[in-house]
């Protein structure tokens, strides 16, 4: 599964970076980036655990 993140509501807090770094990385502004897939399951949980809401499928 292809994930979204919404680069204007992004905070940077690292949270989907740190658990998830298959997935996500920083890009240069210090904002998540998505650099892979991810199954159903965590994709639920990456969404769920986003303090600011940036992340969508």
């Amino acid at each position: 599964m292809k994930l979204h993140i919404d680069s204007e509501t992004c905070v940077g807090c690292g949270l989907c970076v740190g658990s998830y770094p298959d997935t996500f990385a920083f890009d240069d502004e210090g904002k998540a980036t998505v650099i892979g897939e991810i199954d159903e399951a965590s994709a639920e949980e990456a969404i769920g655990s986003c303090p600011a809401g940036a992340i969508s499928e």
